[in-house]
């Protein structure tokens, strides 16, 4: 199956159908999303393995082992109890991950810390993205970056962008090229509590509802896992050049102002201390010098997630950010 994703042609090969679908669920019926340059060609094999007689005694609703991170001369590993793996090569531009066929009862975990893995980090590295935990929306060519902790709203307020006709690019997992600030991402789900519907009205939230399933964190936390192909929003058709970096806050901004800009000194502080990750890799310097000169903002929340998407909005269509 041939995918062009995160600026790179990706080829998924494997012998077994199951594993196929999980690869068709995560990213089939995206709109392509290319870089400026050349698209380089990608190969991720998917190997499925025998199943093996169960445990005496195991219990097979609990959950799979977590992910244990490897690393070792360049190549990247996470492993999967003893039999589970993901392995991939920036330099053969490619990556092999073994599915234990036990893990199926767990498609969630298989395809979102196995699969999206290696696509994710194949793509930033072979083409020296900055990989960022994030949301991004935007309008036209444009985009705003959103950054945030958990419990700060970044889902809730994307699915009002959403419904505010803003273009969505990525909720959780964003690259950027540090040149041109360029993001691209993957505009296949978005995961938000139950409670987050409360905004909608009930023939928006019912739609919404029939395009999700119910998924369990690690954390043991569940939430809605909504596939937006599935729903009348607008995707990104190409990726956006990030015009201004929003901080979200959980404080409420009351009486006073709801967006509140950011001296340079305390944007380069708050996004090292939010991306532990990409501070590591190459082209952080890069991004981090290009980044700073961009507008930067904490935006409190409204009364409601409108209040905020219309403050997005004013951002996308002020001149400053359109250069």
């Amino acid at each position: 199956m041939q995918l062009q994703l995160l600026g790179g042609r990706f080829e998924f090969e494997t012998d077994s159908a199951r594993l196929l679908r999980l690869v068709r669920c995560a990213y089939a019926g995206l709109r392509p999303q290319k870089l400026p340059g050349v698209l380089p060609r990608l190969r991720v094999k998917l190997v499925l393995t025998p199943p093996s007689r169960p445990r005496r005694g195991a219990d097979r609703r609990a959950e799979p082992p977590a992910v244990r991170p490897l690393a070792a001369r360049g190549i990247l590993c996470g492993a999967v109890g003893g039999a589970g793996f993901v392995t991939l090569s920036a330099e053969q531009r490619a990556a092999l991950i073994v599915v234990p066929h036990e893990l199926l009862r767990h498609a969630y975990h298989v395809r979102y810390e196995l699969l999206e893995f290696a696509v994710y980090v194949l793509a930033a590295r072979v083409q020296r993205l900055v990989p960022l935990h994030a949301a991004c929306v935007g309008r036209g060519d444009r985009g705003i970056l959103l950054v945030g902790p958990s419990g700060s709203g970044k889902s809730t307020l994307v699915l009002e962008c959403l419904h505010e006709g803003l273009d969505f690019l990525a909720e959780d997992s964003v690259l950027v090229r540090p040149l041109g600030l360029v993001a691209t991402g993957v505009a296949n789900f978005l995961h938000l509590l139950p409670d987050s519907l409360r905004f909608l009205d009930p023939t928006a939230r019912s739609a919404v509802l029939r395009s999700s399933t119910m998924i369990r964190r690690r954390s043991g936390v569940r939430k809605l896992e909504i596939d937006l192909r599935r729903l009348p929003y607008p995707l990104a058709a190409a990726p956006l050049r990030i015009r201004a970096v929003v901080f979200l806050s959980a404080r409420r901004a009351g009486r006073n102002a709801q967006l509140v800009p950011l001296r340079k000194s305390v944007v380069l502080e708050r996004l090292a201390a939010s991306q532990r990750y990409a501070v590591r890799q190459p082209g952080w310097s890069a991004f981090r010098s290009r980044v700073s000169a961009l507008p930067a903002y904490e935006l409190h929340r409204g009364a409601h997630p409108r209040k905020s998407v219309a403050v997005l909005r004013g951002l996308l269509s002020a001149r400053g950010n359109q250069r």
